[in-house]
């Protein structure tokens, strides 16, 4: 017998005290990472049928073709008193009332199913009114659904249509199963237990429902109103989680000793001056916001910095000046040395790069430069060969690192060894890694003197209510400000039978000298006997016919994330050197490394690409003052696909499409959210700024005045919860 809900039913009892579980069942709620009866009250549906799974049986009628979710009763089976067939009847009852249902010629039906049985019944209504019944119903069981009737169908006031939620569900339990386990455990009494982690003042003023109410009208709305309400309370409620975690982060942020980085100003606007270029108004702000951060005379504890820019904006440059203030500022008590900066690159190649672009800028002003990857180690300048870079070990770099005689260390990874100590790190550069948080940088460190400044950087455009709600311990500064003289990109939206046109337009590039990219959004062709065939090119395939045929005069090589970490750097290296004339690859290379000689790049299928990636992609052909060509092909002809696809035509920036690809795609699109630790309902809050911005101001105003929540203990509880789960995941 099923164990029966009851009073004694508590949040944290495991499902299977109170559910006769089958092993399917098990499987399928670990792999949910459904335990306990918390976990499954939280468990949010994602959509709601209307009508549920067909109809409420109270609103069928003749002619109808219907499926109806109830309990079977009263099976037999009988001979028709006209025709003398077989017949197997029964009923079937719901919430709403019970209708009869009927199989003609097949009475071992009825003999199948056990009475009380919770189906899900699917056929047509014949019969007349008063007298209906379900002809021939297909049947399908619902194994191991609580016994029991089926949740109150409640009267809906507003509206003359049944919600039925629909959750996410995996082989072994439906969304009928989590209704009817609900069901139990709303009547068990459970919600009584419930606390609210929001204060009711912050809830009164928002008009959100209560925690408890919330949870019934998720799972058993009565309206669209009650759904849409509750859907709003746990997206403000993740939003405000989210936002008191960072705002205490920030709160101990602002405690911690860091370094005060005071060189003088007429030195950094010499060194500005140094550039070959001249530097944008935008470049300029952001650089006084991290020299001021720097200088700590607000006293809020090290920097913490994100750096927004587009491809091409300048980043490295203001980096770089970060870079010299601190070079040019003496260890605290010391009349000789200089403090230290470690600047972290994804992967190997790009690591060089930045090496050679630090070199190049910080001629005019002379200061050791290390560069430390998996691959070998570099220190400029040589002591032999004069201006040039030199290879030595990485015994002595480290040993040159750890007593301050190499200023600037680059690399990757690498750089967060345990090997790698350095005597007086005072700033943290980091290139396309946000979440790099207090407890990495003492790593870094190693030292409790002090913790380092950090300067977090991307290229990639970040919607501002993900920016405030994700990088809500960082301040944000945009470098929306492109250098003069670098000519806008052509971009065309093109159809397949214009591919010749890009073609075309490739060879010409290559033929002056350049170099391009294809980027197709699949490796491998698929595998009929395993998978749909999906009309997208693959990466393998279309090198393979571009070679042979198109481009067959041509050298072309490819990247995709298969290839392992050492042959993507050689096949970008020999891009980069030019040994090369056609990358075909997929959006591996969305960020990556800097080839001003590629001018042309032509995007395979740019309908399964998002608009910001789309756009990132085209910036790798940006990188110089030729004029440079986008191509974006979509297979679909669809007016829809051509209307988003326009936005890289209009819009101003990356910015701009960040958006656009928000409120169009979803933010279900956006890259990098399991790591975030979002939900669903939590990702469809970021397109409502003014509720992101509310729960943000409730929640520092909160942190501000109860930083460790001692007030509110049902809030530090979730808070460490959410950690638990970030952690283990």
């Amino acid at each position: 017998m099923i164990p029966k809900a009851s009073s004694g039913v508590k949040l944290g009892d495991p499902l299977s005290d109170h559910f006769r579980l089958t092993a399917p069942q098990k499987k399928a709620l670990s792999h949910l990472k459904l335990d306990t009866v918390r976990d499954l009250l939280f468990y949010l549906p994602f959509r709601y049928d209307i009508g549920g799974e067909g109809s409420s049986i109270a609103g069928l009628a003749p002619g109808m073709s219907a499926s109806v979710t109830g309990v079977l009763e009263k099976l037999e089976t009988r001979k028709s008193w006209k025709r003398k067939i077989p017949v197997g009847e029964g009923r079937i009852k719901d919430g709403s009332g019970m209708i009869k249902v009927m199989w003609f010629n097949q009475p071992y039906l009825a003999k199948k199913f056990v009475e009380g049985t919770v189906v899900r019944a699917t056929g047509k209504i014949g019969g007349s009114p008063g007298k209906l019944y379900l002809a021939n119903p297909e049947i399908e069981l619902a194994d191991g659904l609580p016994e029991g009737e089926l949740f109150d169908q409640r009267e809906n006031k507003d509206s003359d249509v049944q919600m039925f939620a629909m959750y996410p569900e995996t082989s072994g339990v439906t969304s009928l199963w989590f209704r009817h386990a609900l069901d139990r455990v709303f009547k068990s009494g459970a919600l009584e237990q419930v606390e609210d982690p929001i204060p009711a003042a912050i809830l009164a003023k928002y008009h959100l429902p209560k925690l408890s109410s919330a949870l019934v009208w998720v799972h058993t709305p009565k309206s669209d109103k009650d759904a849409t309400s509750a859907r709003k309370r746990f997206a403000f409620e993740e939003v405000f989680l989210i936002q008191v975690e960072r705002g205490q982060e920030r709160a101990k942020q602002a405690r911690e000793k860091s370094f005060t980085i005071d060189a003088p100003q007429e030195d950094i606007q010499g060194f500005i001056d140094s550039f070959s270029f001249k530097a944008t108004a935008a470049q300029n702000r952001a650089i006084d916001a991290i020299v001021s951060d720097m200088k700590n005379i607000s006293g809020k504890g090290p920097m913490s910095r994100l750096l927004e820019g587009d491809v091409g904006s300048g980043k490295t440059a203001v980096a770089a000046t970060a870079a010299y203030a601190v070079v040019r500022t003496r260890p605290s008590g010391q009349t000789f040395g200089t403090l230290q900066v470690a600047y972290m690159a994804p992967t190997e190649i790009l690591a060089r790069q930045h090496f050679e672009s630090f070199i190049k800028v910080f001629e005019h002003n002379p200061v050791s430069i290390g560069l430390i990857t998996g691959s070998g180690c570099y220190k400029f300048p040589s002591k032999v060969f004069g201006g040039n870079p030199t290879a030595i070990s990485r015994a002595q770099l480290l040993k040159w690192v750890a007593n301050g005689e190499i200023p600037i260390l680059i690399g990757t990874h690498a750089l967060i060894q345990q090997s790698v100590i350095f005597k007086h790190l005072a700033l943290v550069i980091i290139d396309e890694q946000h979440r790099f948080g207090t407890n990495q940088r003492k790593k870094l460190a190693r030292k409790d003197v002090a913790i380092p400044h950090l300067l977090s950087m991307t290229a990639t455009p970040i919607p501002r209510t993900l920016a405030l709600t994700i990088y809500g311990d960082l301040d944000l500064t945009l470098l929306d400000e492109m250098p003069p003289g670098r000519k806008t990109i052509i971009t065309e939206i093109l159809g397949p039978e214009n591919r010749a046109l890009a073609y075309e337009r490739i060879r010409k590039e290559i033929e002056a000298g350049h170099q391009a990219y294809i980027i197709c959004p699949r490796i491998d062709e698929p595998d009929p006997q395993k998978e749909m065939a999906i009309q997208a090119k693959s990466v393998t395939a279309e090198a393979e016919r571009l070679g042979n045929t198109v481009f067959s005069d041509f050298g072309l090589d490819v990247l995709h994330s298969k290839l392992k970490p050492a042959e993507k750097d050689a096949v970008m290296k020999d891009f980069v050197e030019h040994k090369t004339d056609i990358l075909v690859a997929t959006s591996v290379v969305e960020v990556g490394v800097n080839v001003p000689n590629a001018t042309a790049i032509l995007i395979e299928g740019a309908e399964r690409f998002g608009l910001s990636q789309l756009h990132q992609l085209r910036g790798r052909v940006v990188r110089s003052n030729f004029q440079a060509y986008c191509f974006a092909l979509a297979e679909s002809k669809g007016e829809r696909t051509r209307d988003r696809l326009s936005a890289l035509k209009t819009a101003k920036n990356g910015f701009e499409l960040a958006e656009r690809d928000l409120m169009q795609r979803g933010p279900g699109e956006l890259s990098g959210r399991k790591q975030w630790g979002i939900s669903d309902i939590g990702m469809e809050a970021l397109k409502n700024l003014k509720l992101v911005e509310a729960a943000r101001d409730e929640a520092l105003a909160l942190v501000r005045e109860d930083e460790n929540l001692k007030s509110h203990p049902e809030l530090s509880a979730r808070i460490s919860e959410r950690e638990g789960k970030l952690h283990f995941e």
